[in-house]
């Protein structure tokens, strides 16, 4: 079975379950995760929540919100003037 197959395969309930287990890491039944199953466990949650799920919900999402206008410096601002 081929890499993309495997991320296809898995449901929405193996995903969460993945998840859990790279965050505690722990499987469900309480044994430790090698740091090799971590990574693989990790890569493949990254790897399925980029296909199946919207950027807000993805693991690692950060909102950076938006910009408010058309140019990000407030006209108020005065520059700097470095002095010695």
């Amino acid at each position: 079975m081929q890499y993309d197959d495997l991320i296809n395969a898995l449901t929405p309930d193996t995903y969460e379950r993945l998840k859990r287990a790279v965050e505690t890491g722990k499987w469900p039944d309480g044994s430790p995760l090698t740091p090799e199953q971590r990574a693989t466990s990790l890569q493949a949650v990254i790897a399925w929540s980029e296909k199946n799920l919207p950027p807000e919900r993805r693991v690692g999402f950060i909102d950076r919100g938006h910009k408010a206008g058309d140019t990000c410096d407030d006209p108020e601002e005065q520059p700097l003037n470095w002095q010695e």
